[in-house]
């Protein structure tokens, strides 16, 4: 048996970080954008953080 890609602990691309500002901008919540990018929620709030970008709490 192969073993399964697991997506656990993956450098942030330029590209990624662009998406990520973008779908921001666009005022999508958490988990919309986490999913986007196939990133877990918390990852996403972490480098959104990191690079100051603020993401929409969706109520």
């Amino acid at each position: 048996m192969a073993d399964a890609f697991v997506r656990h602990r993956q450098p942030w691309k330029s590209e990624e970080v662009a998406k990520l500002r973008r779908l921001a901008e666009k005022g999508m919540g958490l988990k919309a954008i986490a999913k986007a990018l196939t990133r877990s929620e918390e990852s996403v709030q972490d480098r959104a953080k990191v690079d100051g970008i603020r993401i929409a709490k969706l109520r």
